[in-house]
């Protein structure tokens, strides 16, 4: 059975999730989650944390569908910590590797060349 990686890119206000055969940077955009703040365009530090939570259940429910067995993420240093701190421990043990920079505002092309210099 071929293994499927999903590829989070993320920072507090975009998070972006690909899906990959096995470790191939060949990336497929599946979902695009947005951090809509009503107030204005100034995302606060409980903004930021709410939208970690999201990305964190997205991420769980892609975990108990079976739709990935590995995960890859490229995640803002200040995001990563929020979003680290609401994985269940399942969910923690899937992932195979973390890079600490913020690749959201770049094209699939551009991720995936960023990928396979990791």
């Amino acid at each position: 059975m071929a293994v499927t990686t999903w590829v989070v890119v993320a920072d507090g206000s975009r998070a972006r999730i690909f899906e990959t055969p096995g470790l191939k940077p060949d990336l497929r955009e599946i979902e695009d989650l947005v951090n809509v703040v009503p107030n204005g365009p100034a995302l606060s530090e409980k903004d930021r944390e709410k939208f970690a939570k999201t990305v964190a259940d997205c991420v769980a429910q892609g975990r108990i569908h079976h739709r990935y067995q590995r995960l890859r993420f490229a995640v803002e240093p200040k995001f990563i910590g929020m979003l680290r701190e609401r994985l269940s421990e399942e969910t923690r043990q899937m992932i195979f590797e973390e890079i600490n920079e913020d690749l959201s505002a770049l094209d699939a092309r551009d991720i995936q060349a960023h990928l396979r210099r990791h």
